[in-house]
């Protein structure tokens, strides 16, 4: 395998075709992939590089471990699993943003800057998918709050007792309005992102970086 062959996995679901876009735009042949397909695996001989379909919360295992020299990834699993990965380019597409919300007849009370007093929440529960990104906002302001990790809608928990609020990533908020939740606070803003494995960011370091230099045009320019 010759020394700059390249290992790249890229998130099955919505953020492939954005992925397969910039991939493309940068010269490889990735128009035989399919977003459909069942293949996971596919050789670029001509580009040195593989391309591995993965689960999109899977790819910064596969990077840290070096099964992926390179991975496109959200930012929003960058924080909640801390990997130990090198963070190169914002890819600026897949936005999507962390907030609190709570249902609409239980809001805090509103401070003299609009915002909401998240103080009375200190003791309180939220429920969320993203424990450590809940735990690291609510230390920073130096609250207590007992975390509930959940695998489904986290919307439910404030409807049926189990937390008084949420964490969760949204998009548009639609989730948020059908089950009569407001946003009581940002947390972050979320964007796909280029990781590296640490050893092959050093190994392949020219072809890397190279490639996360050209990335770094193409989203300028868009």
């Amino acid at each position: 395998m010759a020394k700059n062959f390249l290992t790249i996995a890229l998130p099955k679901g919505k953020l492939l075709i954005d992925s397969l876009d910039l991939l493309n735009k940068l010269g490889m042949d990735c128009l035989d992939i399919e977003e459909d397909s069942r293949r996971l695996v596919f050789d670029l001989p001509k580009d040195e590089a593989r391309i591995l379909i993965c689960r999109p919360t899977d790819i910064p295992t596969y990077v840290e471990y070096g099964a992926a020299d390179l991975g496109f990834v959200g930012k929003d699993t960058l924080v909640e699993q801390n990997r130990d990965v090198a963070e190169l380019v914002d890819l600026k597409f897949g936005y999507c943003r962390f907030v609190v919300a709570m249902p609409e007849e239980n809001l805090p009370p509103k401070l003299a800057d609009g915002s909401y007093d998240l103080s009375v929440l200190n003791h309180k529960r939220a429920a969320t998918k993203f424990p450590r990104v809940a735990r690291l906002f609510f230390n920073d302001l130096g609250m207590q709050v007992t975390t509930i990790k959940l695998h489904g809608n986290v919307e439910l928990a404030p409807a049926v007792g189990l937390a008084e609020m949420i964490v969760d990533i949204v998009s548009t908020g639609k989730t948020l309005r059908e089950n009569r939740l407001l946003e009581v606070a940002p947390i972050f803003d979320s964007t796909t992102r280029l990781i590296a494995n640490r050893v092959a960011y050093r190994v392949k370091y020219d072809r890397i970086q190279f490639m996360s230099e050209k990335l770094r045009e193409l989203v300028k320019e868009d």
